[in-house]
């Protein structure tokens, strides 16, 4: 695994991404969906039919298992009542299936808003948006399109770390300055619920995601995003509380209380570039938590207090130097992943070394046209000893853990 690591550290600024990922030196805009233009203010109709999805098989080694699933299919819908204001919303259906009892081998089945959000044109510059949206936190969350980003798998660390498509209720202002390449964005919204934090997936099911959501607790979630000759630079950050019950209950599970309670930290910073088919990203993050300890006494959920994860990836295009097949792509990968769900754990935490993780994904992706990908890679996991105090009436079937594993992913995607 090491060798590998290194051989791909050594080649990765010899990179490219796909054709919707492409930076210039002016931010072009590429309007590849309906749901582009209506952001753009240019789509030919008031309301906008959109959409994107995925589907993909997966073959475990260790466990000698395959799984296919349709992962998602999601319909966006959009209006645009004059030139100042407009209405956009996603519905996403999860792995075919949603209701009691949908699941089918850990594919559990989702149908849920992803957004559905006002948007008002304050001037060319600016704009406000308001219901549920997704904040501006890494790279994924705003640009998770399948034919948008390389691999069968979203990124991992933007899976686990920072939970993709994270999406909460509030209010958030965009802009962008009027004699520097510098977009900016601040917003308010719910925080998170730190009773539903569970062991493995960070903090990933403290969040609403416009159901219920407590309003005692609030964020603020904010980034800078910078554009120079090729290169684009972001930073963005979301501090807020996690405890959003009335005095009388957190008094009753000796919480602190207030609107910052119980407070989670998240800081990430982002590189991207692209040129002539060549392109690299480079992405860090951490988390803080604190107050670890409090939440692991009121609801022993085994929360840790800190967590980090980073991955650098690049790409080229085969197809950038051919003149018959110019208006295609055909794109290979390799990203370099790694993360830790319990880097810092409290006294009251146990530390659980399957969730130190270092990933390896080489990979193709062929897009016939940019709103179309075909897609194949092999991940190669590593990740730190099982803790026997974690392993609880195991079944006498179950195969016995392994710190290193292969998967075998194919899938497809699409965009209009």
């Amino acid at each position: 695994m090491k060798k590998a690591v290194s051989v791909l550290l050594g080649g990765l600024l010899m990179s490219a991404a796909t054709y919707a990922q492409q930076l210039t030196p002016a931010q072009r805009l590429i309007l590849t969906t309906n749901e582009d233009s209506l952001n753009a203010g240019i789509a030919k109709n008031k309301t906008v039919i959109s959409g994107y999805g995925s589907a993909f098989y997966q073959r475990n080694f260790n466990e000698k298992t395959s799984f296919a699933t349709l992962e998602r299919a999601v319909l966006f819908v959009g209006h645009q009542f004059n030139a100042r204001i407009s209405f956009f919303s996603e519905m996403e259906l999860e792995n075919a299936k949603a209701g009691v009892g949908q699941e089918n081998n850990g594919f559990a089945g989702e149908l849920a808003m992803e957004q559905a959000y006002l948007r008002f044109n304050l001037n060319p510059r600016q704009y406000i948006v308001a219901g549920l949206f997704i904040p501006r936190i890494g790279l994924l969350n705003e640009n998770h399109l399948p034919v948008n980003f390389n691999g069968v798998e979203r990124p991992l660390v933007e899976q686990v770390v920072i939970p993709a498509t994270w999406r909460e209720l509030g209010v958030g202002f965009y802009g962008r300055l009027r004699r520097l390449p510098l977009t900016y964005s601040i917003a308010l919204v719910n925080g998170l619920n730190s009773a539903a934090f569970a062991h493995g997936t960070g903090f990933k099911e403290g969040r609403a995601e416009g159901q219920g959501a407590f309003a005692n607790n609030l964020a603020i979630a904010a980034s800078v995003q910078y554009f120079w000759k090729d290169f684009k630079f972001q930073v963005s950050g979301y501090a807020g509380g996690t405890n959003g019950l009335n005095k009388r209950k957190s008094d009753s599970l000796e919480l602190s209380y207030g609107m910052a309670a119980l407070p989670l930290y998240l800081g990430e910073a982002d590189i991207q570039y692209a040129r002539n088919g060549f392109a690299f990203k480079l992405l860090g993050t951490s988390v803080v938590f604190p107050d670890a300890s409090q939440v692991n006494r009121a609801y022993a959920n085994n929360t840790s207090k800190g967590m980090y994860g980073a991955y650098l990836e690049g790409a080229y295009n085969l197809l950038e130097k051919s003149h018959r097949y110019k208006d295609q792509q055909l794109n290979l990968f390799a990203r370099y992943e790694m993360f830790d769900l319990n880097s810092a754990t409290p006294a009251n935490a146990i530390y659980d070394g399957t969730e130190k993780q270092q990933h390896l994904i080489v990979g193709l992706g062929y897009l016939p046209i940019p709103n179309v990908v075909i897609k194949a890679d092999v991940r190669l996991m590593h990740t730190g000893d099982e803790n026997p105090d974690l392993v609880i009436n195991p079944s006498p079937v179950r195969v016995p853990y392994k710190t290193s594993n292969t998967f075998l992913n194919i899938g497809i995607g699409y965009s209009f």
